[in-house]
């Protein structure tokens, strides 16, 4: 039985995206120019969920390798519906983390880690959903209220 498109159900590929914090600082990594999507636009560290993980999991291990930093505790934030327009869309996980310290970051393929000052993240070049998605994370650390959103991928 078909369950993508064209019977009106949602095919979706799992993402997840962190933003790890320290005091009133967020590590966010700008993407590498070479990028295929989203070059030179600040976002979270994240990626694809791979085959046996769960989505905690996934964003342990993409903090792990986009950073080189191991957190203990990461909190489910919220969950987005991407509609890509076609079929699959994507099913992203966002999580917070906390820090007790600035920790040193560096550079890698996927792009220049840089800690921002929480006030300061919306005067970047962020990705396209970012301005949307980002009072959301906020209120989530201030509340710990999930939050839950659906929108086109052009928004």
């Amino acid at each position: 039985m078909d369950q993508g498109i064209g019977s009106g159900r949602w095919a979706v590929i799992p993402r997840v995206l962190c933003f790890l914090f320290c005091g009133d600082e967020v590590l966010l990594i700008r993407r590498a120019p070479n990028r295929q999507v989203f070059p030179n636009r600040y976002n979270g560290v994240g990626g694809h969920v791979e085959p046996g993980e769960d989505l905690r999991q996934a964003a342990h291990r993409e903090i792990a390798e986009e950073t080189g930093i191991s957190i203990e505790t990461l909190r489910l934030a919220g969950l987005v519906l991407i509609d890509t327009h076609t079929s699959p869309g994507v099913l992203l996980a966002v999580f917070t983390g906390e820090v007790p310290e600035r920790l040193p970051v560096s550079a890698s393929s996927e792009g220049t880690l840089e800690w921002v000052p929480v006030e300061r993240v919306l005067e970047l070049p962020v990705v396209e959903d970012f301005p949307a998605l980002w009072p959301r994370v906020l209120r989530f650390r201030e509340t710990g209220e999930l939050f839950f959103m659906s929108y086109p991928r052009d928004l």
